[in-house]
């Protein structure tokens, strides 16, 4: 009898693992995820966040969930406007060139779309109405800057994410904060509208029945994920960066405003560091991805180097790593390849082997997406057959069966290089190929290690098997 394997993640708020399922009632997990700020092209620290929301999201839909999921665009704040006036262009114009460069670049790292993208700018009524009912309740107020503010006294449970004590600080309409981010360590009412200023925003504001002026970051995501999948969610994921203050203020406007919990299963990510150090400008070593895809690295070394440290664990992005990477996927690939040339051999069981291998990676999906040991067991996979290979106990059937699986385990890492175009092998090092195995035949070695020499020059190798020899692309 199989054991039966669920899918156990760790919630920030309660601080355990807990089974993931639809809501009572529901057969669709609702999933809240927060984008990029579109004002600039993504980071590498941003994407480390992006590809753990693929992961999960591929681990749900392997577990059988059905799954509906949110990724917002955050296409109007301080950043975004800022940028947007200092080039000189309407704000939709501004963020569109990097709405689409992101998308782009979810793609170069195998991230599967989302059913709903959400621009905040397309959800302004929806923040409007919100605010109002917040202030009806006198959760909210107007101060004498015209701004209005969430009073975070007047919701007892504010701190419940991030576990700040606030029994001993001073909060209320004294600390106030009225840009979209503030330290870390303070606790203040914070802001919901922000009155129009000529000389920060331009031409860009809203008309609302406070004024002109346009909603502050948080009541964003609050107003798009009520408004796309109702006042209560599954599950709401994000970078360890936003737990506080975004977070936690999504929580004290959500709940204040629809008096019922918010998020079921809170997920964060850890911290990106890059050779071993916080990245910054000043510092030095800030990488846009695509920084590092002009270095000559992939999007599936990149992705594979994310997904090898535990989400909750910070990642230490550096070119040892990559080049780690790059030798792990050639791994994948020669065996991949060894599977696709098996024509004949004896026929044994691969069901018992691929259904161990199965119940392994799934087990340790099931314990907080512990990808590691996933990979472990795939690795354990690929040694055995590998020596099956070598005995000449694999059947032409029995690779397609383990090709099939390897299909299905890639639905979740999204990094198996199994529908790889062939390399296009230049003219020249054909030829040098072609010569050199004539030379073989001939048993003339000296012309054949000329020829393979020739080869290895030009940055491509030879790998001879006893299906036959073949070139390809030496590691970098």
């Amino acid at each position: 009898m199989k054991e039966e394997i669920n899918l156990e993640i760790y919630n920030t708020e309660s601080r355990k693992k807990e089974r993931i399922t639809p809501a009572p009632g529901e057969s669709t997990l609702r999933m809240y995820t927060c984008g990029p700020t579109v004002y600039n092209f993504a980071h590498i620290g941003n994407f480390r966040t992006f590809v753990f929301e693929d992961l999960l999201r591929r681990a749900i839909k392997y577990f059988g969930i059905p799954l509906i999921q949110v990724m917002n665009f955050t296409d109007v704040d301080d950043k975004t406007i800022a940028g947007a006036l200092k080039k000189n262009l309407d704000l939709k114009t501004y963020t569109k060139i990097y709405e689409d460069a992101f998308l782009e670049d979810l793609k170069t790292l195998e991230i599967e779309p989302v059913e709903i993208y959400a621009a905040a700018t397309d959800y302004i009524p929806e923040m409007i109405e919100m605010i109002e009912t917040l202030l009806k309740k006198g959760i909210a107020y107007v101060g004498k800057d015209g701004n209005i503010f969430y009073s975070i006294k007047e919701f007892p449970s504010y701190g419940r994410l991030s576990h700040l004590s606030l029994e001993d600080l001073k909060v209320g309409a004294s600390l106030r904060v009225s840009t979209d981010e503030y330290e870390k360590e303070s606790v203040a009412d914070f802001v919901l509208w922000k009155s129009y200023d000529k000389e920060r925003d331009g031409s860009i504001f809203w008309q609302s029945p406070f004024g002109p002026g346009r909603p502050g970051w948080h009541i964003e995501c609050s107003a798009m994920a009520t408004k796309l999948l109702g006042p209560s969610i599954d599950i709401h994921v994000g970078g360890v960066d936003n737990m506080f203050p975004h977070h936690e203020n999504e929580i004290a406007q959500s709940e204040g405003c629809t008096g019922k919990k918010f998020v079921r299963h809170w997920m964060h990510s850890e911290h990106l560091l890059v050779d071993g150090k916080k990245m910054s400008k000043s510092a030095g070593n800030f990488y846009t991805l695509r920084d590092i895809l002009e270095k000559g690295i992939t999007g599936k070394e990149i992705r594979y180097l994310y997904l090898q440290t535990h989400y909750r664990t910070q990642l230490n992005f550096t070119l040892q790593g990559l080049a780690a990477s790059r030798h792990a996927l050639s791994r994948f690939r020669d065996f991949i390849h060894r599977l696709k040339d098996i024509q004949e051999g004896d026929t044994f069981s691969s069901g018992a082997i691929i259904e161990e291998t199965r119940q392994k990676f799934k087990k340790a999906l099931g314990d907080d997406l512990n990808v590691s040991v996933a990979l472990a067991a795939l690795f354990d996979f690929i040694r055995e057959i590998n020596a099956r290979c070598d005995e000449k106990k694999i059947s032409g059937k029995d690779s397609q069966e383990l090709l099939v699986f390897l299909e299905e385990v890639n639905r979740v890492l999204g990094v198996l290089p199994l529908r790889e175009k062939e390399v296009e092998i230049p003219a020249d090092i054909n030829e040098a190929f072609l010569g050199r195995e004539a030379a073989r035949k001939a048993k003339n070695w000296k012309e054949a290690d000329h020829f393979r020499d020739y080869i290895h020059s030009k940055g491509y190798l030879i790998e001879d098997s006893p299906q036959g020899s073949r070139i390809k692309k030496a590691e970098v």
